[in-house]
């Protein structure tokens, strides 16, 4: 199908031809289609999908149905009655309200991914213009919102195989705990407090059931070998680089270390190791971070967000009062996309 640009009144080809682009960025010369772009991400993230109904049971597949049924609903309803051009076909709708179902608690009653996803596409998404205009993402931002609002069930969590209820989860633990507190926790096999009373007493925090996703935590987040799948699908595919992920995770690490050797607790590999595992991590960095439209086009670009990212991420997982920041991190991070693009543009010229 050929789309005529209304203000100009030529086909993407004419403009192509006179070297005269008059569309939103990005711009990419390629036969590959938006559509193309998400069901690849889609794809990518199926290990986590099935991994995370596997271990949390039918509740959290009507999570996710929800999450995505009220995304692509709200997309369409909104189009129509501002009488926009329908693109619930191009399978970004979908992706989002299945990237948000995914870092929710397998406990929350429906009506939450019901209300994020209608969020994250009326508020973060169609009100700045539809895809490509968008300043954050729109599943994080949505992720926050509900956060914020409705604490509670979002912070309740199950341990997968059991019907225990609790808040713990064991980036709580590292939390809640100082690195000396942890090694210890891992060198004498003795757990601490809130793991004990998640899990049982006489357990540690367990960077095994970590990775394979034995533990507390959302849907889709719990199981890092998972993650890495879809990750490495995604580098296969091409749809993603590892410069932003590899940025991010260094500058983290990097944080992590440095201010462990200022506060003198020492280092040790496991409670970094736990640091990555634990929480949205790696999800997010993975499919969060590397969103196309609210993350830098140039390396150097890349490589500046990651970082920044990563540290701020560092920041507000040990001085903020909560034990995630992922979210928040990569979403001041989209806010200073602009910035980036444009003196890295002039550093260019």
């Amino acid at each position: 199908m050929i789309i005529k640009d209304v203000k100009q009144g030529l086909t993407v080809q004419e403009q192509v031809k006179h070297n005269n682009i008059y569309r939103r960025a990005p711009h990419i010369r390629t036969i590959t289609t938006t559509a193309t772009i998400m069901t690849d991400v889609c794809v990518s993230l199926i290990p986590a999908t099935f991994f995370g109904i596997g271990m949390f049971g039918a509740h959290a597949a009507l999570i996710i149905l929800t999450g995505v049924l009220s995304a692509v609903i709200s997309e369409l309803i909104f189009q129509l009655l501002t009488h926009r051009e329908v693109t619930v076909n191009d399978m970004s709708a979908f992706l989002t309200g299945l990237l948000l179902s995914l870092t929710l608690p397998p406990t929350v009653p429906l009506w939450i991914p019901a209300v994020g996803s209608a969020f994250a596409i009326i508020i973060v998404k169609q009100l700045y213009g539809g895809i490509g205009c968008n300043i954050m993402n729109p599943a994080l931002a949505a992720r926050c919102f509900l956060h914020i609002s409705f604490a509670k069930p979002m912070t309740e969590y199950i341990c997968p195989l059991t019907d225990a209820v609790s808040s713990a989860t064991p980036l709580e633990v590292l939390k809640t705990s100082s690195m000396t507190q942890v090694t210890t926790s891992f060198s004498a096999g003795n757990s601490i407090a809130p793991q004990a009373t998640l899990f049982g007493a006489g357990n540690n925090i367990d960077l095994g059931g970590m990775f394979l996703g034995i533990t507390a935590g959302t849907i889709g987040e719990v199981s890092v070998m998972a993650i890495i799948a879809g990750g490495m699908y995604l580098v296969y595919r091409k749809v993603i680089t590892v410069c932003i992920p590899m940025a991010y995770i260094t500058s983290f690490i990097g944080y992590i270390v440095i201010y462990s050797l200022i506060s003198n607790n020492g280092i040790d590999i496991r409670y970094i190791g736990a640091h990555m595992f634990g929480g949205g991590l790696l999800f997010g960095i993975i499919f969060m971070a590397t969103d196309y439209v609210t993350s830098p086009m140039s390396f150097a670009g890349k490589c500046i967000y990651g970082a920044f990212a990563g540290v701020l991420t560092g920041i507000l997982r040990i001085h903020g009062t909560s034990a995630e920041g992922v979210s928040y991190a990569i979403l001041c991070a989209n806010m200073i996309v602009p910035l980036i693009d444009g003196k890295c543009a002039c550093l260019r010229r």
